[in-house]
């Protein structure tokens, strides 16, 4: 079994709407190949297509939301907000050194909300007539962008 990896957003995420992207590639140091990068994809579609594939083989599936820019300005802020996240992490984990090392406190605190939560079940793939209706989602979408 792969690994799945996604943005955990709000149901009122406007992320949420944006086409999305999946990224293959090997999942440990021992293999070494060029990512495959598909889509681009409604989530759920995303998902569960990433889903069904690392379920079957040992690799890493990223999905993510595929910002569709107009303008050199729109992907500069793009970068710039992205930085700026990078910058506020970094700060957050230089705090929680000057308090201790709190990893293994995490990691019990996440263990025990995993065993409280249900496994999801994983979504079905969806179709290739699923997929060409979404791929028609997205072209309208990215067509109408910035009307």
């Amino acid at each position: 079994m792969g690994a799945l990896v996604t943005l955990d957003l709000p149901d009122d995420s406007p992320m949420l709407g944006l086409p999305w992207i999946i990224t293959f590639g090997p999942l440990g140091d021992a293999d070494e190949w060029e990512p495959v990068v598909c889509g681009p994809y409604e989530r759920p579609h995303a998902l569960a297509l990433a889903e069904a594939v690392v379920a079957d083989e040992q690799l890493m599936a990223v999905v993510e939301p595929l910002l569709p820019a107009l303008t050199t300005e729109e992907i500069r802020s793009e970068i710039a907000a992205a930085q700026i996240a990078a910058e506020d992490e970094a700060a957050r984990v230089d705090q929680a050194d000057l308090y201790g090392d709190f990893e293994d406190v995490i990691d019990e605190e996440l263990e025990l909300a995993a065993e409280r939560e249900p496994v999801p079940e994983p979504l079905p793939p969806p179709g290739r007539d699923e997929v060409r209706a979404g791929f028609a989602r997205i072209a309208k979408l990215l067509t109408s962008k910035g009307d």
